[in-house]
């Protein structure tokens, strides 16, 4: 896909050095010719391991830099070479050591020792350098209702990381870090994650630091448990902050002492950054790969219902689906009651069928609350291909709060302004070709709760 050449591409780097092995374990000595933030691009395979595969997932390698370890990376691929791409922090100017080696203790217990084919390193340039200076490290999660020690190398696992950057009311820069996860086992349920976001990751902003005139922080904060914002005090390595993964839906706990956090390590390269006006699922869309080991874990894990059915909530084949953004903005006259809202479901129809296929599977808050752009899916019949996508229609959703009880809003404006994508995926569960593009204005109300936004060439 092309949607987000800018995102793909937007780490310009200077290389240091590019051998080429093919062992378990290898050491590349390289050069710097100036200090500053050093990323590595690994490229790696795992026999006999794959994503999908119970108790032969992935295999573990350790980095350590001069002697010093930096990292782990689960090679969550499988036998196919795949480029791992991660950060090694501050380096000064001169020689340096960079080994990488099987940890077999840390991977599943299927594990075998990996191929190690292309060791790069480089600096990041001078857009990306003040991103990856202050990218924050993180601890691999161990909580007592996820099985094993070192769980991502098999659920859960850190994919990718980027960055965002705005300006404050004060007119300072606040860089945001978000990461994206396989899954998660906590927090929202797996239909729902379908309906109101478009996907089975697990994506999280974790830690946003402000910075002042000078360049340094003069505010930092991460994404606790519960979702809550707290101020960042923790250990830093050089000007990275170290943050634990603490429960099951990925949020984050600060670590005071580095030497009590020996689970997992994980430091992703962030220099990526989304294309404006995009949802923050665009960064997969740059990175089609984060969706076949996305649906490879639902597998796995059991989370797809063994008959399809779009006529259930539960999660089906993912490769059923039509995957959707959507960009709409929504205003009431008077406030609505706390809890309530209105929220906006796509439906789609096919070409030879009465039905319009709906997003949320008719459960009102299943819907899509947020207006940034937002991305959700649509289940269809199993075997449904897209040329037989014949129309995509939005429509409101009121939503009565719960507790306390309080009505839907019977008053409220929605105006659609644009579909950014529309793509299935294929066999191997990669997304195909978008095929769905649309810019205008539908305002949805009380009146007139649905209106088609797309139509299919000649239907």
């Amino acid at each position: 896909m092309t949607l987000s050449r800018s995102l793909a591409l937007g780490a310009k780097l200077v290389a240091l050095a590019v051998p080429a092995t093919a062992a378990a374990n290898t050491t590349e000595q390289f050069s710097s010719p100036r200090g500053g933030e050093a990323l590595v691009a690994l490229t790696a395979a795992a026999p006999g391991a794959d994503w999908g595969t119970s108790g032969a997932e992935s295999a573990v390698v350790a980095l350590r830099l001069d002697g010093r370890k930096v990292e782990d990376l689960v090679l969550f691929a499988g036998a196919r070479p795949f480029t791992y791409r991660a950060a090694l922090g501050r380096i000064a100017p001169g020689r340096h050591r960079l080994d990488v080696g099987f940890v077999a203790r840390k991977s599943p217990p299927g594990a075998r020792a990996p191929r190690i084919s292309a060791v790069r390193v480089s600096l990041a340039g001078p857009d990306e350098g003040r991103a990856a200076r202050f990218s924050p490290i993180v601890v691999g999660r161990d909580i007592p209702e996820v099985p094993g020690v070192y769980e991502n190398n098999h659920t859960d696992v850190p994919l990718l990381a980027y960055h965002t950057t705005s300006t404050d009311d004060q007119g300072r820069t606040v860089i945001e870090y978000t990461e994206i996860w396989s899954n998660e086992d906590g927090g929202t349920n797996t239909p729902a994650l379908m309906a109101r976001w478009g996907r089975t990751t697990d994506i999280e902003w974790i830690y946003r630091v402000t910075l002042g005139a000078d360049g340094r922080p003069v505010s930092e904060v991460y994404q606790a448990p519960n979702h809550a914002t707290l101020p960042f005090t923790g250990v830093k390595v050089d000007d990275h902050p170290v943050l634990r993964t603490a429960t099951a839906n990925n949020n984050m706990l600060q670590v005071d002492d580095l030497r009590a956090a020996p689970n997992l390590l994980f430091f992703p390269d962030t220099t990526q950054t989304l294309p404006a006006g995009r949802a923050r699922e665009a960064a997969m869309d740059a990175n089609p790969w984060t969706y076949q080991v996305m649906a490879k874990e639902m597998v796995r894990e059991g989370k797809v219902e063994a008959t399809p059915s779009p006529a259930t909530a539960d999660m089906s084949d993912q490769r059923d689906y039509l995957f959707a953004e959507v960009k709409k903005t929504t205003t009431y006259p008077q406030p609505p009651a706390a809890g309530a809202w209105v929220g906006t479901a796509l439906e789609v129809k096919l070409a030879g069928d009465a039905t319009w296929y709906s997003s949320n599977h008719h459960v009102p808050d299943s819907s899509i609350q947020r207006d940034d752009p937002a991305a959700t899916t649509v289940e269809l019949p199993a075997g449904t291909t897209p040329d037989r996508i014949e129309a995509i229609r939005a429509v409101s959703v009121p939503v009565a709060a719960t507790a306390p009880p309080a009505p839907a809003p019977a008053d409220y404006r929605i105006e659609v302004t644009a579909l950014n994508r529309g793509f299935m995926l294929d066999g191997s569960y990669l997304p195909g070709e978008s095929f769905v593009a649309w810019n205008g204005s539908v305002v949805l109300t009380p009146a007139q709760p649905a209106a088609v936004l797309w139509t299919a060439a000649g239907a």
